[in-house]
């Protein structure tokens, strides 16, 4: 009896880790609503030789193509460094114009300035502070330490231009797109 509630202890205080990438350790499962998620894969996204965040990719099905496959997904982000809030969302709309034409941006850009202003309610992604981009099915919805920030942003158009700034044609990083897809 004594051993089995020790056991639950452990189970219970120290949760199971997948992944530690760059010290941040990575939970082999999340759950957005009531779907449970597991991890596609995790990476470090640098810039030149600045360690910028840790990212995790969630999804239903690790197998199935990520960008196009239904349901929902999270995109997990932990900040390593401080990034104000306009270079934060300028590298995330660089990241979708590399990889959409212009007709195709042109039609995201409402969108893209919706996340620009929720990232503005912020004014930076400070070190340490973990970032989360859910797609739940109906809309895009940002949190931060895991509460909601912002109104929900609408299209799944939006949130696979989204996934392809790591996971498109020209990804932000390549080894960091073959990271996130479990390489």
């Amino acid at each position: 009896m004594v051993s089995r509630a020790i056991l639950a202890f452990f189970i219970l205080c120290f949760p199971a880790w997948s992944a530690e990438v760059a010290g941040v350790k990575i939970d082999d499962k999340t759950r957005v609503g009531n779907t449970e998620l597991v991890l596609a894969g995790a990476g470090l996204r640098k810039r030149l030789f600045f360690q910028v965040y840790v990212i995790g990719l969630y999804v239903q099905d690790r197998k199935a193509d990520i960008v196009s496959q239904p349901g929902p997904k999270r995109i997990a982000i932990h900040m390593l460094r401080d990034v104000g809030a306009d270079q934060f969302t300028e590298a995330l709309a660089d990241g979708m114009r590399a990889n959409h034409s212009e007709a195709e941006m042109k039609a995201l850009e409402p969108r893209v300035k919706e996340l620009a202003a929720i990232m503005a309610e912020l004014q930076e992604a400070k070190k340490g502070m973990a970032i989360a981009l859910d797609w739940n099915g109906s809309e895009t919805k940002m949190l931060v330490q895991e509460k909601p920030v912002g109104r929900g942003i609408a299209g799944e158009d939006f949130y696979r231009a989204l996934l392809r700034i790591w996971l498109g044609e020209n990804p932000v990083q390549d080894d960091l797109k073959k990271a996130l897809l479990g390489a």
